[in-house]
């Protein structure tokens, strides 16, 4: 198991910009992958981009141009860069932490953050 504190998130204007953290305790690089997940009222929780162990990234077609995902492993933080926000972005994000252990994965989560962006 992985804690895992989020912060950065709050209430923006369209377009504007948020930079969230999450702080894990233990090495980023020893764990499989870390995400940000988001999940809005009356949806399933989505992906929205991840970095593996080896540094490779992932994004959610909504995400891709916007959002970056990037670490900082002597912080053991990952951070989740958003750019030109929009309403549909408001959600709760949370922060992840795969780690896989023979064919299973374990998933830890953080506490989750609000993004909320006015139009």
């Amino acid at each position: 198991q992985v804690q895992l504190v989020e912060s950065g998130g709050g209430l923006v204007q369209a377009g504007g910009s948020l930079r969230l953290s999450c702080a894990a305790s233990r090495s980023i690089l020893s764990i499989n992958a870390m995400g940000w997940y988001r999940q809005a009222p009356g949806k399933q929780r989505e992906l929205v981009a991840d970095i593996s162990s080896f540094g490779r990234t992932n994004y959610a077609d909504s995400a891709k141009g916007r959002f970056t995902i990037s670490r900082d492993s002597a912080k053991n933080t990952v951070y989740l860069q958003m750019n030109n926000l929009k309403p549909e972005d408001t959600a709760v994000y949370y922060c992840n932490a795969r780690l896989t252990s023979g064919i299973s994965d374990i998933h830890s989560w953080g506490q989750g953050t609000q993004v909320t962006v006015s139009s």
